[in-house]
């Protein structure tokens, strides 16, 4: 027969154990389930979660498909040099307002170089016959530039009015602006799609007339040409709220390369991720940074189908294709000096390998390197 003593520490031991595995349960699903599930280490899925880590939430997991983190902030060698295969520039410096990339980039001490357009008029050749006369070039980069200013009045105007959005191409149908020579489809190109990567008849003139980075933060650019890669800024963000080694290498768990997210289950409880080595990972929410193609695309399946209005607002962006091609030359054969690093070929097909760049004195002189810059549509 038990005594009462032996009765009462058996229920307190109990009683101690019970609390002991509920809070060993609750540790081991704190550690399992995260608030949030990030997908996508490119700069928006890591700004992202550096946003929800200043908040004071620290449980988070970014799952992303590739072995590194960047997305197309990436850099390869070519011909013995680093060249960025994804972003190149830092757009929009000089003005009232800091770029926050701008200040990045300084804080690192990524080597830049200014791009300097303004000879662009000097340096436009004929598709057979050389050069055209600087004069002719110059007029037609002015009469565009009248359609520009045209252009932009005419988006204020209809965004004070709270009118429908317009295409550039309108836009510029009503300044009676048609290009069709050589000439002018190569400035049109290079003023449009050269920025943008898709023609004026798809480009909005309201989120573009004028566009909020150079109106925002000036109209300067610098190319960055750094061997340690455009990349590193990425590297900024992640190391401010992710924990690194000595070396400076990311270790933290709560970033997972290599997982490729399929599938996405998502209901008023939670979400469910499975990626495709099979794992799966659960959380309160899900917050998605892929490319618009990615989204458009049948590689994650959502179960269930996303709302209506989601698939609506994706499917009203384009992902645009904007493609570099370098190519290096044995010797030089074009003009040197100042002035000289950017190139247009009207060619009478639009969009013909239009903006040639050198870019061989831009980071070192014995490198004869071009960027020849596409974009299809």
């Amino acid at each position: 027969m038990v005594n009462n003593k032996e009765t009462s520490m058996v229920a307190s031991l109990l009683a101690v154990m019970a609390v002991v595995l509920s809070f060993l349960s609750t540790a081991q699903a704190a550690a399992k389930v995260p608030t949030v599930i990030v997908v996508g280490a490119g700069m928006s899925g890591l700004s992202a979660a550096k946003t929800l880590s200043d908040a004071g939430i620290k449980n988070i997991l970014i799952l992303e498909a590739t072995d590194r983190i960047g997305g197309r902030i990436h850099k390869t060698n070519f011909a013995g040099l680093s060249v960025e295969m994804g972003a190149n520039w830092v757009e929009g410096v000089g003005g009232s307002e800091m770029n926050p990339i701008w200040e990045m980039v300084n804080k690192i001490k990524l080597k830049t170089f200014f791009s300097d357009y303004d000879n662009v008029s000097a340096n436009t050749y004929k598709q057979v016959g050389g050069l055209y006369a600087e004069s002719v070039a110059q007029h037609q980069l002015d009469s565009l530039d009248d359609v520009v200013e045209f252009s932009e009045n005419l988006s204020t105007l209809l965004t004070a009015k709270k009118q429908e959005d317009i295409s550039v191409l309108t836009a510029q149908r009503l300044k009676n602006r048609v290009p069709s020579t050589p000439l002018e489809m190569a400035i049109d190109y290079y003023n449009y799609d050269y920025e943008f990567a898709e023609p004026p008849r798809v480009t909005s003139l309201q989120n573009t007339a004028p566009l909020p980075t150079f109106a925002n933060f000036g109209e300067d650019l610098y190319f960055v040409g750094d061997s340690r890669g455009y990349e590193s800024v990425v590297h900024y963000v992640a190391k401010q709220f992710l924990t690194t080694n000595k070396a400076g290498q990311i270790t933290d768990p709560r970033l997972l390369l290599n997982k490729a997210v399929v599938q996405i289950t998502h209901s008023p409880s939670g979400v469910i991720v499975k990626t495709e080595d099979g794992s799966v990972y659960r959380a309160e929410y899900v917050m998605l940074s892929p490319s618009i193609g990615v989204l458009q695309s049948t590689l994650i399946d959502f179960k269930p189908d996303l709302p209506p209005w989601k698939i609506l607002a994706m499917y009203q962006f384009d992902m645009a294709v904007y493609t570099k091609i370098f190519l290096k030359f044995p010797y030089k054969f074009w003009p040197t000096g100042n002035g000289t690093e950017f190139f247009l070929y009207a060619h009478e097909k639009r969009g013909y390998y239009t903006i040639w760049q050198v870019i061989f004195c831009v980071i070192k002189c014995f490198f004869y390197i071009f960027i020849v810059t596409v974009s299809c549509y």
